[in-house]
């Protein structure tokens, strides 16, 4: 499972070094029932609820903003064991922005619920482009 990343993985984030705006396509999946350090008890629908209310100043703060959300419905290609319960797309006006929010006091302590109520998920750095006319474009 998949609910963090790795020092070197970041280091290869920060290494793209493209100027301009960043999209990250987030698939969450949660736990049934939360599993935070302390023992505290909330299902794992809560706990990343309290993420997302705790890191939404912190969000803004850096100039970002949620573009695109979706629920899942049904996986019509791919593994039907990788159903995710938040599927959203996050804008940052740089890459530096990102780094900004992964490095803010406020948004590490917002992240105890995340990693309490995560129980896999997927983070996608993207290029925003213009949409096109078709999706080769």
């Amino acid at each position: 499972m998949h609910t963090g990343f790795t020092k070197e993985e970041f280091e290869a984030f920060k290494a793209i070094g493209r100027d301009g705006p960043i999209h990250m396509l987030n698939l969450v999946r949660v736990r049934e029932m939360a599993d935070y350090p302390d023992g505290r008890r909330a299902t794992g629908a809560e706990a990343y609820a309290a993420y997302g209310r705790d890191s939404a100043p912190v969000l803004e703060r850096v100039g970002g903003r949620i573009v695109w959300r979706g629920s899942m419905e049904f996986m019509l290609i791919g593994p039907r064991d990788e159903q995710w319960d938040y599927c959203f797309i996050a804008e940052y006006p740089s890459q530096q922005a990102f780094i900004d929010m992964i490095y803010d006091a406020e948004y590490r302590r917002a992240m105890v619920h995340r990693q309490a109520g995560c129980s896999d998920s997927r983070l996608i750095r993207m290029m925003p482009q213009d949409a096109g006319a078709n999706f080769a474009e």
